[in-house]
């Protein structure tokens, strides 16, 4: 599964740090630079999927280095977000005005960056990281099928103790139960009110913890064993 791929632009070191761990724990790999400068030339060798930008630089500042994004027709519409300590209404203005897709101030919660990171990624590239997409689609549109062969069935199972204890989070418990009903990624993204990519992680977590290593053998083992109810 290809992880997305952020660019992040600070010239203070120990925030630059703070956040690239942040996002890295949260399943991105981040590139960073000190300055507009040098995230210029990163971006010449590649295109991340998200610029997260100070605005207080030097030489350049985030205004000037967005400017010179959106002129360029290859990060024309490449999303922006900008991280920065100037809170007021007239700068986050100034910033929309600029073409940034988002404006947090700092201090940020970083549970919200990543929220807004995620958003503006699924929004501009909606098949990556999905498993949905038209490469694994097929592959994916056959296991539905499957586990909906397998319900039809699920009167003559007689589920017994699991080989092991499993402990599931409370979300874990109902992406598992929407799964055996046969529900796709978008389809539980829908009714969890979260993202397709969060979906995907929750659904690696149970394969992981079963010992499973797709959706039908996931299915299987959960109703074999009494995981959800039938």
């Amino acid at each position: 599964m290809t992880q997305p791929t952020i660019l992040l632009v600070d010239d203070e070191p120990n925030l630059r740090n703070a956040v690239k761990a942040y996002l890295e724990d949260s399943d991105f790999v981040v590139l960073t630079a000190s300055n507009a400068q040098e995230a210029w030339q990163i971006l010449q060798k590649s295109t991340p999927d998200l610029v997260i930008s100070d605005i207080m630089m030097p030489q350049v500042n985030g205004y000037e280095f967005l400017q010179k994004l959106r002129q360029d027709p290859r990060f024309a519409n490449l999303p922006v977000i900008f991280l920065t300590a100037r809170g007021m209404t007239s700068d986050r203005i100034a910033g929309y005005k600029a073409g940034c897709d988002a404006y947090l101030p700092k201090p940020f919660d970083p549970d919200e960056l990543v929220a807004i990171a995620e958003n503006l990624i699924s929004r501009r590239s909606p098949h990556l990281n999905m498993p949905e997409d038209q490469q694994q689609y097929g592959d994916l549109a056959g296991q539905i099928a499957e586990i909906k062969a397998l319900l039809k069935q699920r009167s003559a199972l007689q589920p017994t103790p699991p080989p092991i204890h499993i402990e599931f989070t409370p979300r874990e418990k109902s992406v598992l139960e929407l799964v055996v009903a046969g529900l796709m990624n978008k389809e539980i993204a829908k009714q969890q009110g979260t993202t397709i990519r969060n979906v995907e992680k929750y659904v690696s977590r149970l394969f992981t913890k079963t010992g499973t290593s797709s959706r039908t053998e996931l299915v299987r083992y959960a109703l074999q064993y009494g995981l959800v109810e039938i």
